[in-house]
């Protein structure tokens, strides 16, 4: 069975594609890696979220040093820039490359992100970082197809875990609120 390190961005998304990557013959180990969420609670949250994916996908999840100020240092130039826009790029790749670093450490056969679920992701942009990475070790799997995005949000409810209203980063969260205010 190939071993596959899944990025998580959140547990919400993960159901849907740890489900997928198990009905495919995979065996699953999560990765939580996102220095990009702010405020802290917001990570903390999220992070919260892990131990029911942990119980109920039945897998392990290794959690990433978070580290905020590299993601600022990263995305400063970046600050106004919409979502989807350049930031997102650096984002992706920032933790694209963590999941590589640590999927060839630990002896992987492959590594892909949730990132792909989400309707609001540009999936070709995050399949083309993949692929200029490690494009034999990448899984190119658009988790969003065969209805992922509505299953990982059957089982957020099942499950009766948190589910957030913004990408997590500080400048998402600024779009999302000057939004409601308009």
């Amino acid at each position: 069975m190939a071993k596959v390190l899944l990025h998580i961005c959140c547990g919400v998304c993960a159901f849907g594609s740890i489900e997928r990557l198990k009905n495919e013959g995979f065996y699953v180990t999560g990765f939580f890696y996102n220095p990009n969420i702010h405020p802290l609670r917001e990570y903390e949250r999220r992070r919260k979220v892990l131990d029911t994916v942990r119980e109920k996908m039945e897998i392990e999840i290794i959690e990433g040093v978070y580290n905020p100020k590299e993601w600022f240092r990263l995305c400063k130039d970046y600050a106004c820039e919409p979502e989807g826009g350049a930031r997102c790029l650096v984002c992706y790749k920032m933790r694209l490359e963590e999941t590589l670093f640590l999927s060839k450490k630990l002896f992987f056969d492959y590594f892909t992100t949730t990132l792909t679920i989400s309707p609001y992701k540009k999936t070709g942009v995050i399949f083309e970082i993949g692929r200029r990475l490690e494009k034999e070790k990448f899984l190119d799997i658009d988790f969003k197809k065969k209805e992922g995005f509505k299953r990982a949000k059957e089982l957020a409810s099942k499950y009766n875990v948190y589910r957030q209203n913004y990408c997590g980063c500080v400048y998402s969260l600024i779009e999302k609120r000057k939004k409601l205010v308009k």
